[in-house]
């Protein structure tokens, strides 16, 4: 029988880098991973014993935590589709791990990353922008957590092809002007904005978010966030709602039961 192939990344041989974005039972002893890889996007892998009291896994595969992963093919009567097999897993350094208001954060972008990515669809910049927010969601400034959440939100969406151009009116092509207000619509793109909508977007902060998104800088974008954070919350929120579809994200109804108690 031939050895199973393993992913590794194609230039140096090394081992893929991970994050767990989310794992479930698949037997007694191992687990199903859905995984965040730089090299090929989401992928599902099965953790054959890892939950085994003596398996040096269980210690390893852990949220929010960056990993070297090796990947290999499960046998055909095995593989239902898309599955590989995990072969191994190291601790690839990072951060200590989220708790509190953080950890329902980091959930909360792992499952947009679930609901609106593809699998083995890679985003070099997507993976490197969830790796720089995690530790802005520890963050005891609570202005500073809301602009990382809002600029990986603007990350996402633009790396799926679905964010507009912030710096000009969708339908005539003009540039926005910094003086006037606009809504952001998921049908429309950047439009006039209508009296009373609290969602409207000052002119100047979309210029200055749509310069930080070409630039590329991460801290750049949480820093425009900053110019009118309630009302990007609002904008988009209800554009992600739109691409999410009818059901409500999880985490958003755990944490309003939390909030509610």
């Amino acid at each position: 029988m031939a050895a199973p192939r393993v992913s590794r990344t194609p230039r140096t041989g090394r081992p893929l880098v991970a994050y767990v974005l989310h794992q479930y039972d698949w037997s007694e002893s191992s687990l199903i991973l859905d995984l965040l890889t730089r090299e090929q996007g989401r992928v599902v892998a099965v953790a054959k014993g890892a939950k085994r009291p003596y398996s040096q896994l269980r210690a390893v595969l852990l949220p929010f935590q960056r990993l070297h992963v090796s990947l290999g093919r499960l046998p055909a009567n095995d593989d239902g589709g898309e599955l590989q097999t995990l072969r191994g897993a190291d601790w690839a350094g990072g951060g200590a791990m989220l708790g509190g208001a953080a950890l329902f954060s980091g959930f909360y972008l792992n499952e947009l990353l679930m609901k609106l990515l593809a699998r083995h669809d890679p985003h070099e910049r997507l993976f490197d922008a969830y790796a720089e927010t995690l530790p802005a969601l520890a963050a005891n400034d609570d202005a500073a957590v809301q602009a990382a959440l809002r600029a990986f939100e603007l990350v996402l969406l633009r790396e799926i092809g679905v964010l507009p151009e912030l710096g000009v009116v969708t339908l005539t092509q003009q540039p926005v002007d910094a003086r006037l207000r606009y809504a952001l619509q998921a049908d429309s793109g950047v439009v006039d904005a209508r009296r009373g909508d609290d969602a409207a977007l000052p002119g100047g902060a979309l210029v200055g978010l749509q310069a930080a998104l070409e630039h590329g800088s991460l801290a750049a974008l949480q820093q425009a966030c900053g110019a009118a954070l309630a009302e990007l919350k609002l904008a988009l929120r209800a554009l992600l709602q739109h691409h999410l579809g009818s059901s409500m994200l999880r985490t958003r109804q755990v944490l309003q039961g939390v909030q509610n108690l």
